[in-house]
């Protein structure tokens, strides 16, 4: 994104083995700040039923965990064999990205049309508290397999690629592919620490009181970057990250 992915391989060029290794984690780590992937969290964990840290984590972990997989799987016949996917291929895999994003996007709207998002207050032991209608989640292992559906789709997208490209720079082969495997494992933890840290943001009591609010702007402008994101993969617009 804006280079940056260039500027930490730069780093291991001519750099002993743990210099480029401690490159592929960087790369990994950065991944998930990538618009789409911010784009995809926000939602994902915003429109789920439970914003609680630990369930956003987990969460982000079977998204992480799935996106991790097919970047790998993806990425070794690019090392291996040079052999790279038809350029249909991919944009297909950018526009299933698009959709997913724009499928997050209504749930999180929809559900905001019910009215899933107002909250209500208690006393317990005679303090107030607050806490967001319908925040009680359930059917976690369903959640957490779309989740993992999800990252399956976005590890076969053009921003996995670029790092994957960056890897496929380094002159030898199982040092590649060890990269490839740091580049894929951290990716998971950075995605899983993201999805954390949105669900405590959105669980502390003034935004959670506030959420009512929220959710349409954040809803209405992931559905933009959605439909954005799906006529650049096109080459109908421009997407400079």
């Amino acid at each position: 994104m804006f280079g940056l992915d260039d500027k930490i391989a730069a780093f291991s060029d001519g750099g002993s083995v743990w210099i480029v290794l401690a490159a592929a984690v960087l790369l990994g780590l950065r991944h998930a700040t990538d618009p789409d992937h911010m784009a995809a969290v926000s939602t994902l964990v915003a429109g789920g039923r439970d914003r609680a840290a630990r369930r956003a984590g987990e969460l982000g972990l079977a998204w992480g965990l799935g996106h991790a997989l097919t970047l790998f799987a993806f990425g070794l016949p690019i090392l291996l064999l040079n052999s790279y996917l038809p350029e249909r291929v991919q944009q297909g895999a950018e526009t299933a990205i698009a959709v997913v994003i724009v499928y997050l996007a209504v749930r999180l709207l929809v559900r905001w049309r019910r009215g899933e998002y107002h909250t209500h207050e208690h006393d317990h032991g005679g303090e107030g508290h607050s806490h967001l209608h319908g925040s009680h989640g359930h059917r976690h292992a369903r959640s957490r397999a779309g989740a993992f559906g999800i990252g399956l789709v976005h590890g076969m997208g053009g921003s996995a690629g670029v790092g994957i490209l960056l890897v496929a720079s380094i002159e030898s082969t199982p040092l590649a592919v060890v990269s490839l495997g740091l580049l894929a494992v951290f990716t998971a933890v950075s995605m899983t620490m993201l999805s954390g840290g949105f669900g405590r943001t959105l669980v502390t009591r003034p935004l959670s009181a506030a959420f009512g609010a929220v959710a349409p702007v954040l809803g209405t402008a992931s559905l933009a970057f959605g439909v954005w994101y799906a006529t650049s993969a096109w080459s109908l617009t421009p997407y400079p990250f």
